[in-house]
C-alpha cells in the first residue's frame, strides 16, 4: 500500500503532497486537472528539498530517531514483543497479570511490565523469574533479527550517515540520539567508512567513558604548517536507552557481543524509563540532548519516535516553545493520521504550535522514503549551491 507523501509546513491548514500517482499516464497529463495537480506536486517537493537543504546547512544539526527507523530493516515493533513474552507464554502471564491487577487484554507490554516491576516489593519468584525472562526475550529479540549480510536491509541508515554526515567543516558534527537497543546505525556506519564516536574507547576491550564524545578526528598532514583538517564522515552517536551490547561490570560499562540480560546495560520498555534515564550512563546522553535542542541556529530531525516517552518529549516542546532558533523536522508515515486521530498529547501540542506558525514541519513519508529526498550537499556544483542559496534567502523573507 502506497504511502500518502506529503507535508504540512508552519502556518498551513492543508497538507501538500509529494505524491503523483502511478496510473497518471502521458494522456491523462494533457487534461488541465491533472496538469495543475502536477504541478502542484512539482512544486511542493521543490518546496521540500529547498527546506531540507537550508536544514542541513544550519549550524547545528541533530537527529532523534525511535523504533520506527529499524522496521524495515527487520526490526521489532512493540506488538512483536508483546506476542514473544505474553502470547507464547500465555499461561504463565495470565497468572502474573492477575497478581499485579493487569487486564491481559490490553496488548500493552511497556504497561504490563511496568505493573511487574512496581510488585517487586512482594518478593513474589513467579513475578521476579517472568521479568527475568521478559528482560531475555526482549535482549534476545533486538539482537537477532539483523543476519550477518545485513548491507541491503541497512541501505536507507547508510544513505543518512552518508549525507547528513557530510557537511562543512566550521559546521558542528551531526549528533545522532536513538532510543533503539539494536546496532543498525553502528553496523550501517562500519559498512559505508563513516564513524560513530559513541562514548567508548577506541581500544579493546571497549570502556564507556562519557569524555570520548568531546574528542574528535582529524587529518594530520604529511609536513609544513598547515595543523590538519577535520576527516569526514564523522558522528556523534548518543543512544539513550542503552545498547544490545553494552554490560554492566563491576569497574563500568563496556561492549560485549552477547551481555548478561541481567547485566544488560538497557532501559528496558517499562514505566520506570524517566527515573532510569536519570542514571549512568544514560544521564550523559539525556544532558547532551537536552543541550543540543537548545543551541541556536539548530535544525532536529525527528524519524520513527512516537513522542511516548515523556522524558523526551516534554523538554523537546519546552525547547520549541523557548528556543526561536530552533527548527523542527517531523517524519513519520503515520504523521498525517496524527493529526487527523490526536491520541497523542505530545503530537497535538505541536501541531498546535506549528499552526501558530512555529518553525514546525511535519512530512508523512516512511524512512527509507525520507532519506531519498535529503539532497546530497557535496553532490551540487557551485552554480547550484548559490541558487539554492538565494532561493533559500528568498523563501526567509
Amino acid at each position: 500500500m502506497a504511502i500518502d507523501t506529503s507535508f504540512l509546513k508552519p502556518g498551513a491548514k492543508d497538507w501538500e503532497s509529494l505524491y503523483i500517482p502511478t496510473n497518471t499516464s502521458t494522456t491523462c497529463i494533457e487534461d488541465e486537472t491533472v496538469k495543475i495537480m502536477v504541478d502542484k506536486v512539482e512544486q511542493a517537493n521543490d518546496t521540500l528539498k529547498t527546506i531540507l537543504l537550508q536544514s542541513l546547512q544550519m549550524q547545528n544539526l541533530v537527529v532523534l530517531a525511535g523504533s520506527g527507523c529499524s522496521y524495515h530493516a527487520g526490526g521489532p515493533k512493540m506488538s512483536d514483543l508483546w506476542n514473544k513474552i505474553i502470547e507464547e507464554n500465555k499461561i504463565q502471564a495470565k497468572s502474573v497479570a492477575q497478581k499485579v491487577k493487569y487486564d491481559i487484554e490490553l496488548t500493552n507490554i511497556e504497561a504490563f511490565l511496568s505493573r511487574v516491576e512496581a510488585a517487586d516489593f512482594l518478593e513474589d519468584d513467579e513475578l521476579n523469574n517472568f521479568l527475568t525472562k521478559a528482560k531475555e526475550i526482549i535482549l534476545e529479540t533486538m539482537s537477532s533479527f539483523l543476519p550477518p549480510d545485513q548491507k541491503e536491509l541497512l541501505n536507507a541508515h547508510g544513505v543518512l550517515l552518508h549525507r547528513l554526515s557530510r557537511r562543512r567543516s566550521r559546521d558542528q558534527r551531526l549528533r545522532l540520539f536513538t532510543t533503539n537497543y539494536d546496532l543498525c546505525f553502528e553496523r550501517a556506519a562500519a559498512d559505508i567508512g563513516c564513524i560513530a564516536i559513541d562514548g567508548f574507547s577506541f581500544m579493546m576491550p571497549r570502556q564507556y567513558d562519557p569524555r570520548y564524545f568531546n574528542y574528535d578526528i582529524i587529518r594530520r598532514p604529511r609536513s609544513g604548517e598547515d595543523s590538519g583538517s577535520y576527516l569526514e564522515g564523522v558522528f556523534l552517536l548518543y543512544k539513550l536507552h542503552g545498547s544490545v551490547n553494552w554490560e554492566k561490570i563491576e569497574t563500568g560499562i563496556v561492549e560485549k557481543e552477547k551481555p548478561d540480560p541481567e547485566k544488560a546495560c538497557l532501559i528496558y520498555p517499562a514505566g520506570g524509563k524517566y527515573q532510569q534515564s536519570y542514571n549512568q550512563p544514560f544521564i550523559e546522553s539525556i544532558s547532551k540532548y537536552l543541550e543540543a535542542i537548545r543551541e541556536p541556529n539548530t535544525c532536529l530531525l525527528v524519524m520513527g519516535f512516537g513522542f511516548n516517552d515523556d522524558h523526551l518529549s516534554t523538554p523537546l516542546i519546552s525547547a520549541v516553545r523557548s528556543n526561536p532558533h530552533l527548527r523542527l523536522i517531523v517524519v513519520d508515515p503515520f504523521t498525517k493520521n496524527n493529526a487527523d486521530i490526536r491520541t497523542n498529547r505530545h503530537i497535538n501540542e505541536l501541531f498546535d504550535l506549528s499552526k501558530q506558525g512555529e518553525d514546525i514541519w511535519f512530512v508523512n513519508d516512511s524512512f527509507e522514503g525520507f532519506v531519498n529526498r535529503i539532497p546530497d550537499l557535496k553532490s551540487l556544483t557551485p552554480a547550484e549551491k548559490l541558487f539554492k542559496d538565494i532561493k533559500g534567502a528568498m523563501y526567509q523573507r
